[in-house]
């Protein structure tokens, strides 16, 4: 009887317990991505779903960024916790004032990059005197107009939209393009690699690393704990969803279609793999989130040298490392 009453005991203790990680109400944040979902991003999406971020004390809504929702306005504006930006773009900022932190630089390594058909005869950087050349907007524009000046190039700019339609009919001799987006489609146009000459910036010495998660500072020293467990929560959902890819892209086609976006598996697929080969660039093959201030000073210098900032902000007030002890 003695028995019985103890292991009722046990059973109940069990029963009313607490399940480890639900033992403190989660925190609620906001995070944006600087675009609508896609494989991109498929790292935050995954932790979302999967429960990592709840694992990590933390009840995460994503938000669609894109033109309607700029990342850096929502974040500005207190409407977002975290925000992905790119690092010209959080420089920028914060040469104009904004209190804003890097906690983790997950893209270490930059995919912008140029596309030229050989048909029409550029087959090196000095092809391109004389030829127009399509560029995005002004951030855009940093590396490439660099790249012009490093070359000795005499170009004629065309503005580009977000689409490679003009170069694929032959509207402008050479395009601007992401590694992991429009370079496929390109690609899927028709075009064999063999019949295209790439210019990738970071192979030409111009490496301006990408995607970072950004915060305030302010909410940054609120709650230094709950930025860390944001960004070690987000590695391990970028971790997750490179060893699971199928299942990673399904929760990406799952955005996509809640959002009414069109999109490929194929082509997301292609995405997932590229941010693969961006983001595991540690050893081996790790994730690596801490922002090089060789890297951090190679964006803000050809900042500072193109006029878009006044003043290089000091490396020391730009990044926290929360992947560390938070305060680096």
């Amino acid at each position: 009887m003695a028995v019985r009453r103890l292991l009722l005991a046990v059973l109940m203790a069990t029963l009313i317990s607490p399940i480890p990680g639900e033992a403190e109400e989660l925190k609620k944040v906001v995070f944006i991505p600087q675009w609508v979902p896609q494989a991109q991003f498929a790292g935050y999406y995954f932790a979302q779903e999967k429960g990592i971020y709840k694992k990590h004390g933390l009840d995460v809504t994503i938000l669609s960024g894109g033109p309607q929702s700029p990342s850096l306005d929502l974040l500005k504006e207190g409407k977002a916790d975290f925000a992905t930006l790119w690092l010209s773009t959080g420089v920028q900022a914060r040469a104009q004032g904004m209190k804003f932190l890097n906690i983790a630089q997950v893209v270490r390594r930059s995919a912008l990059m140029l596309v030229a058909k050989k048909s029409r005869g550029i087959l090196t950087p000095w092809d391109m005197n004389g030829k127009k050349v399509g560029l995005w907007g002004e951030i855009f524009q940093i590396q490439p107009k660099a790249f012009f000046k490093r070359y000795d190039l005499d170009v004629k700019i065309v503005p580009q939209s977000f689409s490679v339609n003009l170069f694929l009919r032959d509207g402008v001799d050479v395009a601007s393009a992401m590694w992991y987006n429009e370079y496929h489609t390109i690609l899927s146009a028709g075009f064999d690699p063999e019949e295209l000459t790439t210019f990738l910036f970071h192979e030409h010495g111009l490496n301006f690393p990408e995607e970072g998660i950004y915060v305030s500072e302010d909410r940054f020293n609120q709650d230094p704990e709950m930025c860390k467990a944001f960004v070690r929560a987000s590695v391990e959902g970028w971790a997750a969803a490179f060893a699971s890819p199928e299942e990673a892209l399904d929760i990406v086609m799952r955005n996509l279609k809640r959002e009414y976006i069109p999109a490929t598996r194929v082509h997301q697929r292609w995405m997932l793999q590229r941010m693969a080969d961006l983001i595991l660039t540690g050893e081996p093959k790790g994730i690596e989130t801490k922002l090089l201030a060789r890297d951090y000073y190679r964006v803000a210098t050809n900042l500072h040298s193109g006029g878009l900032i006044e003043t290089i902000p000091e490396f020391a007030s730009f990044f926290k490392d929360c992947m560390g002890d938070g305060t680096k």
